[in-house]
């Protein structure tokens, strides 16, 4: 008897459907195991995850006939073909995908995913809509069992998500970074965020290309690069920072030694051995269920100088790593670089003189001004073009010294009327510039009146 034989009802029943998803999860958790396990002993190696997905259908397959049978000798209606395969999607979804969150991933144009409860999710879109779209789950059980499964899938360490532990910051086998909160909200909810990165790897030029810069800008960074200034990347929540980042360590010599740091891993430097073959990423550890063995990005940075690094990059400064990185940026690793949240390219200083302040050195104001301007050279601030949607580099300050508690900079990239950086006339220093035009760079592009333009 083939499907389309069995009578059906037009938008199932809330209880066939569960009959039918509590039969297929139990299928896989009963065969799925020797059947992927016998698949690759005949294959003589492990199984991609595209083909263990295809035995879990055949395993799904199966188990639909044994359950449409099933149910009309009990006299049950089955639910009809289009809910029936939902329902199988569904759940080869949690078993090999992101369950509920696996079509919005799916869709490249989604960029924002907020879930502030299980229904009530609203994406962002590329272009800057933002849209209300169906339940990623049943209930708030069901979307706190489905980040407990994703943590222990994506995770190359432990990360709990329970009362213990009630915040999850990670990063899914795409590349999205997913924050999660656990009984934080009102009404005791799950919660959580993710957002995508549209470009896993990426250069100046391309960069160049989508608008975030334009000829000058592209050089001149590729100069600070080369120079071994250290750049620190600031900007509000999804201004493109960890892409520059990509974009500016594509500059750099393949060869080169590089130490990242990160709270979860999103760099990704390591993927691309072409631009990148000599990379160890660090990333800190949250304490087990007995409180132990926490390690943070401060300690890390610390490590990380001991591993020979040519480059140090902290992914996002938060907290009292920037004692650290400054030291790592003002002791030999000459180009290093670090991203920061920050709404302006000057209070950029006040976050950093504010993390440090809280670090356990509890450094005074007048240290920490002297300990950032011997570290940092460049603040490059990246913000939305006037279309509110391009994401452009808007300005770009030199560090000059420190006086009086207060980190003194000059602004040599200001932002222009359509929100865009364009050139300040001999705004640079001499010798900075003398170290710019030495690693390739043409000063005449900082006398063009126009700023942003393309050959």
């Amino acid at each position: 008897m083939t499907r389309t034989d069995y009578p059906a009802v037009p938008g199932g029943l809330d209880g066939a459907e569960h009959r039918l998803r509590a039969r297929l999860r139990q299928a896989l958790t009963t065969d799925l195991p020797s059947q992927v396990e016998a698949a690759a002993r005949a294959s003589g190696s492990a199984l991609p995850l595209a083909r263990r997905r295809e035995i879990g259908r055949e395993v799904l397959d199966t188990a639909v006939a044994r359950h449409s049978e099933a149910e009309l000798l009990a006299g049950h209606v089955l639910v009809d073909a289009p809910s029936e395969q939902r329902v199988v999607e569904q759940v080869l979804d949690e078993t090999f995908g992101l369950g509920g969150l696996q079509p919005l991933l799916a869709d490249p144009s989604v960029e924002t995913i907020a879930v502030n409860r299980y229904d009530r999710v609203f994406v962002q879109y590329n272009d800057g809509r933002r849209v209300q779209v169906a339940p990623v789950a049943a209930s708030n059980e069901e979307l706190t069992e489905l980040i407990r499964t994703l943590a222990a899938r994506a995770s190359s360490e432990e990360r709990r998500f329970d009362r213990g532990s009630p915040a999850l910051n990670l990063q899914l086998p795409g590349g999205e970074r997913l924050f999660a909160v656990l009984g934080l909200t009102a009404g005791g909810v799950t919660a959580c965020t993710i957002r995508r990165h549209g470009y896993l790897t990426a250069t100046l030029a391309q960069l160049r290309r989508r608008g975030t810069l334009d000829v000058g800008l592209e050089r001149f960074l590729r100069a600070l690069v080369r120079a071994r200034k250290n750049v620190l990347i600031t900007g509000g929540t999804g201004a493109g920072k960890t892409t520059l980042l990509r974009g500016l360590a594509a500059e750099m010599d393949s060869l080169e030694r590089v130490v990242t740091v990160e709270d979860a891993f999103e760099l990704g430097l390591g993927l691309d051995p072409e631009l990148h073959a000599d990379v160890t990423a660090l990333q800190s550890r949250e304490p087990n269920v007995e409180g132990e063995g926490a390690i943070d990005q401060a300690e890390l940075v610390r490590w990380g100088l001991r591993m020979s690094p040519d480059r140090v990059i902290v992914g996002e400064i938060r907290g009292a790593e920037v004692i650290p990185m400054c030291n790592a940026m003002s002791q030999g690793n000459d180009g290093s670089m670090a991203t920061l949240h920050a709404s302006s390219s000057k209070i950029a200083f006040t976050r950093l003189a504010s993390y440090a302040a809280q670090g356990p050195e509890r450094l005074p104001l007048e240290a920490t001004a002297l300990l950032v301007a011997s570290a940092v050279h460049f603040v490059v601030h990246l913000d939305r073009a006037a279309d509110r949607t391009t994401r452009v580099i808007a300005s770009i300050r030199e560090v000059i010294d420190a006086e009086a508690g207060a980190v003194i900079s000059n602004e040599v990239y200001r932002r222009g009327p359509d929100r865009r950086a364009v050139p300040v006339a001999g705004a640079v220093r001499t010798d900075t510039l003398d170290d710019l035009v030495a690693a390739g760079f043409d000063p005449d592009l900082l006398a063009r009146p126009e700023g942003w333009w393309t050959p």
